[in-house]
């Protein structure tokens, strides 16, 4: 086990701390679709981005300390790749060695975030630029291109939306 120096959300992404409300990072990761479209405290926590969030002021904010800790250590990239799996799965896509990509059950019916507005267009810019400032860039980018062919193409993403996750790694 590495030393994160009592880093609440190095030791959290590592499995070995909690969030909050107590939650381990494999608990969220078991959690249902259902769980993980209402609940609205958790994703703060496996995407941490280097400002508060509006909605969970107990969520530590990715400082330079945790990202040198995301640069330096490859457990904590492949656990954000792993959240970041099942984050695709509740979104219906999936990832393989071509990228990102619809699953097969791809559909504004059942994957909200294909519809206009909702709170899912603010986690996927969450999540690609999480990925971007941890050190991820290859995922940010295959994140970012995924959503923006695929919300355009079959799904009713507004063009602003499009320019909020096109932006999300600059």
């Amino acid at each position: 086990m590495n030393d994160y120096s009592g880093n609440r959300l190095a030791l959290f992404t590592a499995g070995n701390g909690t969030d909050h409300r107590g939650r381990t990072i494999h608990e969220i990761l078991a959690m249902d679709d259902f769980w993980l479209e209402h609940t609205h405290d958790y994703i703060q926590w496996l995407f941490p981005i280097p400002e508060a969030g509006r909605f969970n002021s107990f969520a530590p904010v990715l400082d330079e300390e945790t990202q040198n800790f995301f640069a330096q250590c490859s457990e904590l990239r492949e656990q954000q790749s792993r959240s970041l799996n099942r984050m695709l799965d509740f979104f219906g896509l999936v990832r393989n060695e071509n990228g990102v990509e619809a699953g097969p059950e791809l559909n504004p019916k059942d994957h909200i975030w294909l519809k206009t507005g909702g709170h899912n267009h603010l986690r996927i810019t969450r999540i690609i630029r999480s990925l971007h400032y941890c050190h991820q860039p290859d995922l940010a980018e295959m994140l970012k291109t995924a959503v923006i062919s695929l919300g355009t193409s079959r799904g009713y993403v507004q063009p602003r939306t499009i320019e909020y996750w096109n932006s999300a790694t600059h």
